[in-house]
């Protein structure tokens, strides 16, 4: 099987989704001619053409509110913000039109804007380019937040999104990029909506997404040393969340951990807790346990290594929630 970087398979997944359907557009800031930061767009202004595959000025806030003129127009808009920490000019036209205009036309227009965003930390980057935004696009009614975390997952999740009549964001975590995962690419699997078990245990659940999936990997393959079955689900989708998975795992395991790289306060670990805690009280033998980044702004690249939940922080929060 091919090996592939989950930046090549969202590349493979773009042109394949332009193949397609002639309707899909993709611009965003460098995106064309330069093939994007990260090179996810590489070759498809060359292959497809510069009407469908095109450079925007720095106007996030522009990009975004002509992806919903797109829409109403027929076409499925993919736009592409550079940097996580510049995609807060756009959130005016994300909360205002584009998550509410399916309500507010009652179903009859369709709003298939596809909006990828590289996030997270882990590359030392610079100021504004190592944000967690995503409990600003879950906390949004009518979108959808999808987040993977395997170059094959980010095939199959990008595509998906491209295909969905609502909107959906696309949160690509930087870190992942050049990681390799052995493959065919292809549409078969879980889709939005659905979390899938990594690594099966019985001690406790470990509740991730993005770049921490591995880490969270590596901290359970370290803990079974020590007698300790961490089981890792990897969420995929956040909104909506597969509440289903998150209440058998908390039932079956009695305990849960839940690891992201936000801010702890109002993160993704607050919600989990609370549904956990609805679904599934009786059968918790200990409080859900948040494993975060720390309630300040995003550090500097020397400090990263401070910040993010390391492989450290999260045994010892499994630990202490198995004892507790």
């Amino acid at each position: 099987m091919p090996e592939v970087t989950m930046s090549a398979a969202l590349n493979a997944a773009l042109r394949d989704a332009l193949d397609d359907d002639p309707r899909v557009l993709v611009y965003g800031q460098d995106v064309g001619r330069l093939g994007g930061v990260f090179r996810v767009t590489e070759g498809l202004q060359q292959e497809f053409g510069a009407d469908r595959v095109f450079d925007t000025p720095i106007a996030e806030a522009a990009m975004v509110g002509a992806a919903v003129g797109l829409a109403l127009a027929g076409w499925k808009a993919v736009v592409e913000i550079q940097f996580d920490g510049f995609s807060y000019p756009a959130l005016d036209q994300v909360v205002s039109h584009v998550a509410k205009y399916r309500e507010r036309t009652r179903g009859r227009v369709e709003m298939p804007i596809t909006i990828r965003i590289p996030s997270f930390g882990g590359i030392r980057g610079k100021e504004h380019h190592g944000e967690s935004t995503e409990s600003y696009w879950v906390h949004t009614a009518g979108l959808k937040v999808v987040v993977p975390s395997t170059a094959l997952d980010a095939y199959r999740l990008l595509r998906a999104a491209i295909a969905d009549p609502d909107p959906v964001i696309v949160l690509e975590p930087k870190a992942r990029y050049w990681s390799k995962e052995d493959g065919d690419l292809t549409l078969d699997g879980p889709g939005i909506g659905v979390g899938r078990t990594l690594l099966d245990g019985d001690a406790c659940t470990v509740v991730t997404y993005g770049a921490m999936v591995p880490r969270c990997l590596e901290t359970a393959v370290m803990l079974a040393d020590e007698g300790i079955g961490a089981r890792v689900v990897d969420l995929r989708s956040l909104s909506p969340l597969d509440l289903p998975l998150l209440e058998r795992c908390a039932r079956e395991t009695g305990r849960v951990v839940v690891v992201h790289e936000a801010p702890l306060t109002l993160g993704m670990g607050a919600e989990i807790a609370a549904r956990v805690m609805e679904q599934a009280f009786d059968h918790l033998e200990a409080p859900v346990a948040r494993v975060a980044g720390w309630d300040v702004p995003y550090p500097p690249a020397s400090l990263e290594q401070h910040y993010l939940p390391s492989v450290e922080r999260i045994a010892e929060a499994v630990r202490r929630t198995v004892k507790y």
